[in-house]
């Protein structure tokens, strides 16, 4: 006997994990729902998802048309990030969920009086595995509808899950531990903070501080990352599976350094190569980001006539705009010159995810 995909449309708090049991205790699986997508994007997602009810933030379960069934063991349905295309969704089983919320807990180790904070949009596996490893775990938990600085230092939680931007706005001294994942870390973390590497198809990070978690396989593969755990999503919504004997190509170029922690560079298809040589944009964004004058910056490539690609800086500027030369020594004074970008654009706000990364989509040339 299968059982039903049901949408949890409703927002962070006590209720969501209320109805997140509830899903469970009956059988089935749920999909939540990004309670910040507009009428469309969400008929969309639930479209693409088939559940056969969505449960509101009233409580109220309503039945839809065209309802898929789940397979026996399904957990939940996350839907992808959808940043370089149609979202897909991630089933992860039961069996993935306790895999994960066990890995995790044996890294970080069990204190008495640990309590879990969950802020990020449960939506993402980010913010929902923190809600999942404390129902495994039987640990303490709040739950937020959203980032909140001071509903995140009134919490009195011990153990947190934050992006980059949300740590520079909390005193990070109150938790013992801060899980920190989404986009590239920055430098100078708090002894703290534990850096997290994992997608939604590992069901949350695997990898902490570069070393992966117990069970966890790594193999760097013509310079991708591939990954085989018990943690491993089954396949997606739609039928399909990426996995190959279990190992799944995350897209992401990587290598292990000399003590053997992984290095994620960055997403494959996103390398800028400008007159022979690779460039990796993240990597030059953090140093860019060093820069007093740069409050936020991304980079991209864009098509060349003479180089193939430039490198090309879009900078949120913090008071007086940069000039192109400042960055450029910047950049020359702790990396190869040809990381140096070639033009800078000043705009108003990098686009970024729930999460943090940058929506890179959104600085694509086209080739003419």
């Amino acid at each position: 006997m299968t059982g039903r995909l049901v949408a949890l449309d409703l927002p962070g708090g006590p209720a969501f994990v209320d109805v997140l049991r509830a899903v469970w205790d009956r059988g089935d699986a749920a999909l939540p729902v990004d309670q910040r997508l507009p009428p469309r994007a969400r008929a969309a997602l639930l479209d693409a998802m088939g559940p056969s009810s969505v449960i509101d933030a009233n409580g109220e379960e309503t039945t839809l048309a065209g309802g898929h069934p789940i397979d026996l063991g399904d957990a939940l349905v996350v839907a992808t990030s959808g940043t370089t295309g149609a979202p897909k969704g991630a089933v992860l089983t039961h069996d993935a969920v306790a895999a994960s919320a066990v890995a995790s807990t044996a890294r970080l180790g069990t204190l008495a009086g640990d309590h879990w904070l969950a802020c990020l949009p449960l939506s993402h596996v980010g913010g929902l595995s923190v809600v999942t490893r404390a129902l495994h775990m039987n640990t303490p938990l709040t739950v937020l509808p959203g980032f909140d600085v001071d509903g995140v230092e009134r919490s009195g939680a011990t153990l947190v899950s934050l992006v980059s931007t949300a740590l520079h706005r909390v005193d990070a001294s109150r938790f013992r531990k801060i899980l920190l994942g989404g986009a590239k870390p920055p430098s100078g973390l708090p002894s703290n903070v534990v850096t997290t590497y994992g997608m939604t198809e590992t069901g949350s990070g695997v990898v902490y501080d570069g070393v992966p978690l117990d069970d966890v396989e790594l193999r760097i593969s013509a310079g991708e990352v591939r990954i085989r755990c018990p943690m491993m999503f089954r396949g997606y919504r739609d039928g399909t599976s990426p996995l190959v004997d279990g190992w799944f190509a995350t897209g992401d170029a990587g290598h292990l350094d000399n003590d053997g922690r992984l290095v994620v560079e960055g997403r494959i298809g996103e390398l800028i190569i400008t007159g022979g040589e690779n460039v990796w944009p993240q990597a030059v964004e953090a140093v860019l980001a060093e820069h007093p004058a740069v409050r936020d910056v991304a980079v991209a490539g864009r098509p060349d006539a003479e180089w193939g690609e430039a490198v090309v800086a879009y900078v949120v500027a913090g008071g007086d705009p940069p000039s192109l030369d400042e960055l450029r020594d910047h950049v020359k004074a702790s990396m190869p010159a040809f990381n140096a970008p070639r033009a800078i654009v000043l705009v108003e706000e990098v686009p970024r995810t729930a999460l943090g990364k940058i929506v890179r989509a959104a600085f694509a040339h086209p080739i003419s």
